[in-house]
C-alpha cells in the first residue's frame, strides 16, 4: 500500500483527536503545538508514540525534537514507510 501525505495526514489526524481528547480535531500539515489548545509536551510523546504503533515505524529522539509541525510529522512518517517498503 503506497502511503501519501494526505493518507498519512488523515490517519496522523485519527491518532490527535485520541490523544487530545477532540472528535472534531482538524489537523493540515501547516498545524502546530501552539495551534491545539491540549498540545502540551506529554501529549507530543503520546501522538509520537501511538504513530509509531499505527504505522509499525520507530523514530529517533533527535528526530521527534525536530518536529515543527504536522507537515513534518507526515514526511518523517512517509520517509519511515519508504525505508521499510524499499
Amino acid at each position: 500500500m503506497r502511503h501519501t501525505q494526505e493518507t498519512i495526514l488523515a490517519e496522523i489526524t485519527d491518532i490527535a483527536r485520541s490523544v487530545f481528547a477532540d472528535p472534531s480535531l482538524e489537523l493540515t500539515l501547516q498545524t502546530c503545538s501552539d495551534d491545539v489548545p491540549k498540545w502540551d509536551s506529554l501529549s507530543h510523546i503520546a501522538l509520537v508514540v501511538e504513530a509509531e504503533c499505527r504505522f509499525d515505524i520507530r523514530f529517533r529522539s533527535n528526530e521527534v525534537e525536530e518536529l515543527k509541525n504536522v507537515g513534518e510529522l507526515v514526511r518523517l512518517v512517509q520517509s519511515k514507510l519508504e525505508l521499510v517498503a524499499a
